[in-house]
């Protein structure tokens, strides 16, 4: 426990000096003799072999894009093309050292990768189990186009298989790698340890760690790479991952048999540029990347520079920091310098560098230069490389006469894209074994604790229940939490404060004594690195769940949130899936930055399963569905109501396990004269004003609790509206952009004959929030609801309004921006 790890004043105010461990620039001794004898020379050979494989594809896809063609094919690619000619070595020598079982995740720039992980991998697999790769995988449909290609021997129809499943992903073809889903920035191909790449500059860095904590918590083999560009250095994730990844805490706390820190390796391409930017000299200050390694743990995360122009001396490198991971000794840093010819695309005219620049890296280009030394050494003949990049050049212009023609190679369809929004399953464990906890759940004093509570607001008699004594909202997030862990043995937990504090607002209070470590722990302050790991841990196949202690932090996941969490389902064509719970708070009474509701915002994002519960028994209930499920779910949960008990079950919230049925909103009031559907904890409010109603002006409304964001059925909704002819919808999120505007649009473009009256949204202000003080004045109030009713739907009579809900008032407030 941190209590343990005393902070001695006596200790941490002594002077001193901070010493930084040697860094190794460039340190590999050519050795082809030593490197022959490792792996031999079909070895070399095949590293050579795959590095003219990767230039000529990219020089193919740079003709394609440039001039509309290649050895006399026409092909108009709409797509981008981030080309890595040049880079091959980096890549070749990485991959000779790693098997399927060790992942590389990479970036918009990573064709090359995908074929040299792919090709080695290949290699290394028994040709049985290579075999059943290819024919089950989606189907047997890439085989079968690889088949059509024409091959000599099962190599050669690996090599098809490799060659035209990248090209036809990228190029958007049903047969590739993703169904054409991903394109050439999204293409990977898991089988053989090609993780997904990633678009966004440096996304792969939190991903990556995510990944090899999946490894590390779950007893994997392998090493996992996060293959990202110098220019990522200047981002705020990558730094985010690195202290994830680095944190003393898997050595310190977790025990010895779990096996040290995450077995991730951070490698720059070092190709000096992004974009039009020179990292150096002129966009860095860093001047040797790989000195940044100093500032994140003693050990300089084991950082040295090595020449990526030399493949032996990338595979060098790697099979020497293999070792240092797989003894959990990690986090790495390699600083690969390499170069790239090509612009950052075939639009870019390299207007920011010099010919001459570009000259000298040609002058020395690594495939001439190894293929040189192979020769040499008596490996290679000049006219097996001849022979060699013939072969190449000849299998490539058949793998692109294919993957170009229209009808032997379709493309998806708007209802294939849109079955693989959702993968829609039912998951009760992804791990293998007996879950691990420290002490059976029966004998766990918080659930020993619940067991006692009333389970709802009322006791036997009917009298009110104190909250020391009441089952509680938070109450019911635990127990689903507490099943889950008990089923699940992947399933684990990080936040900001997860363990020992007892969670945000005390819902994980009891799981620090029920689990180890590895299940549950605490995180840096580091949103980016949160989620963007929790991402890299759920698609490599376990069960995550992580927390934002407030909704206002979703700003700083916001990458990881709208592009990685969300859309590596679709991305992947369904072979992915993301049973990530993203727990958020949405607070109150702490100010502008930390009392906002973004239930809108991630409302916005196709891909994301959106949950607001606001009853005790939903917490539970919606909380143990996302837990079972196989999708991304951002789990909303108002402050508001973390103390709150059952008023709407007559018989408090059920004992066991249950689950609330996906997008079914609830009638938490009946009603007959008008609708009033709400978000979260507005609901409270909203029961409030229908009293008012009833009460002063004998209107009778209907109060429903949507529930849930995404998906939604309205079924419920129109059919009360159907009923009343009038729908007042609210929600504490601000009224500009509200959900709740998309929600009154369907109703009004669907059920507009059954509307005796005009939807109305009411939201907060289009304000900061303000201090507590003032909250009054942001969110919605009772009063706001019955004088949204007398302005807009149905006068009441005597009503003396509270606040301006005019036609002038409403475009005042549209002019001003508020």
């Amino acid at each position: 426990m941190p209590k343990s790890l005393t902070v001695n004043p006596a200790e941490v105010r002594k002077p001193g000096m901070v010493t930084v461990p040697p860094i190794p620039v460039n340190a590999y001794v050519p050795d082809l003799p030593a490197a022959q004898q490792r792996y031999g020379a079909d070895g070399l050979k095949a590293m050579l072999h795959d590095m003219i494989a990767i230039r000529e594809f990219e020089t193919m896809l740079n003709s394609i894009k440039t001039t509309g063609g290649w050895q006399g094919i026409e092909y108009n690619h709409k797509g981008p093309a981030h080309l890595s000619a040049g880079q091959e070595a980096a890549a070749v020598g990485q991959a000779a050292e790693l098997d399927a079982d060790d992942y590389i995740f990479g970036s918009h720039r990573s064709h090359g990768e995908i074929l040299a992980k792919s090709f080695s991998a290949a290699r290394k697999l028994d040709p049985a189990q290579l075999q059943q790769i290819m024919t089950g995988f989606l189907d047997g449909d890439t085989l079968r186009y690889a088949e059509k290609i024409g091959y000599g021997t099962e190599s050669d129809l690996v090599e098809n298989f490799i060659l035209f499943g990248t090209l036809a992903e990228i190029f958007a073809r049903k047969v590739g790698f993703n169904r054409g889903m991903g394109g050439s920035m999204h293409a990977f191909f898991t089988p053989f340890g090609s993780m997904p790449n990633n678009a966004i500059v440096g996304g792969s860095a939190p991903i990556a760690t995510g990944s090899a904590l999946y490894k590390r918590v779950n007893r994997q083999p392998g090493i996992v790479i996060a293959n990202i560009g110098d220019a990522s250095m200047g981002c705020g994730p990558v730094w985010e991952a690195m202290m994830f990844a680095a944190m003393d805490q898997y050595r310190n706390l977790w025990r010895e048999e779990d096996g040290g820190n995450p077995p991730i390796l951070f490698n720059f391409f070092n190709n000096f540029y992004g974009m039009g930017g020179q990292t150096d000299g002129e966009t860095m200050g860093y001047d040797i990347l790989a000195r940044v390694g100093a500032g994140v743990n003693p050990e300089a995360m084991h950082a040295e520079r090595v020449d990526g122009y030399d493949p032996l001396a990338v595979a060098d490198a790697i099979r020497r920091k293999k070792e240092i991971l797989l003894a959990g000794k990690g986090p790495v840093l390699l600083d690969t310098i390499t170069y790239r010819i090509s612009g950052h695309s075939p639009s870019d005219a390299s207007s920011y560098r010099t010919r001459e620049e570009i000259e000298a890296w040609e002058q020395a280009d690594s495939i001439a230069s190894f293929s040189g030394r192979l020769i040499d050494q008596g490996v290679l003949t000049s006219d097996e490389l001849d022979g060699l990049h013939a072969g190449i050049v000849e299998r490539l212009t058949k793998v692109l006469a294919l993957a170009v023609n229209e009808q032997e190679c379709p493309r998806v369809d708007v209802g294939y894209i849109e079955s693989k929004m959702y993968s829609n399953g039912h998951v009760e464990a992804f791990g293998t074994g007996e879950p691990e906890l420290s002490e059976p759940l029966a004998e766990n004093a918080r659930v020993k604790a619940i067991a006692k509570k009333v389970r709802k607001t009322t006791d036997a008699d009917g009298k009110p229940v104190s909250k020391v004594r009441m089952y509680q909202f938070r109450d019911g997030l635990f127990e689903a939490m507490a099943h889950r862990f008990s089923v699940d043995p992947s399933m684990a937990a990080w936040g900001e404060e997860n363990r020992d504090w007892g969670g945000a607002f005390a819902v994980y209070r009891g799981l620090t004594e029920l689990l180890p470590y590895r299940r549950l722990f605490n995180s840096p302050i580091s949103e980016a690195a949160i989620v963007g790991a929790g991402v890299g841990y759920a698609l490599s196949g376990g069960r995550a769940v992580v927390e934002l202690m407030y909704c206002d932090f979703l700003g700083r996941a916001g990458d990881e949130v709208f592009n990685q969490m969300a859309k590596w389902q679709s991305m992947s064509a369904g072979l992915l899936t993301m049973p990530l719970t993203l727990r958020v708070s949405v607070g109150n009474k702490y100010g502008a930055q930390h009392s906002q509701d973004w239930s809108s915002l991630v409302a916005h994002i196709p891909g994301l399963k959106v949950y607001f519960p606001a009853t005790p028994t939903d917490a539970k209930g919606m909380l143990n569905l996302a837990l079972a499920g196989t999708d991304p779910v951002v789990f909303l949960e108002s402050q508001l109501l973390y103390d709150i008990g059952e008023q709407f079950e007559a018989d408090g919230v059920p004992e066991g396990y249950y689950e609330t049925p996906e997008g079914e909103p609830a009638i938490r009031r009946e009603g007959s004269d008008l609708t009033i559907a709400t978000i979260g904890a507005t609901l409270y409010r909203a029961l409030e004003a229908a009293d008012i109603l009833a009460e002063q002006y004998g209107l009778s409304a209907e109060v429903i609790d949507l529930r849930f964001v995404a998906p939604l059925n309205y079924d419920t909704l129109l059919a009360s509206v159907k009923k009343t002819g009038r729908l007042v919808l609210a929600s504490d999120a601000v009224e500009r952009g509200s959900f709740l505007h998309t929600v009154a649009s369907h109703v009004q473009n669907v059920a507009f004959d059954d509307l005796d009256a005009p939807v109305v949204v009411v939201g907060s202000r289009n304000h900061i929030t303000p201090a507590p003080e003032l909250e009054d004045l942001f969110f919605p109030q009772p009063e706001w609801i019955v004088d949204a009713v007398h302005a807009r739907i149905v006068p009441l009579p005597g009503h003396v309004p509270s606040s301006n809900w005019t036609d002038g008032e409403l475009l005042r407030r549209d002019r001003q921006g508020v």
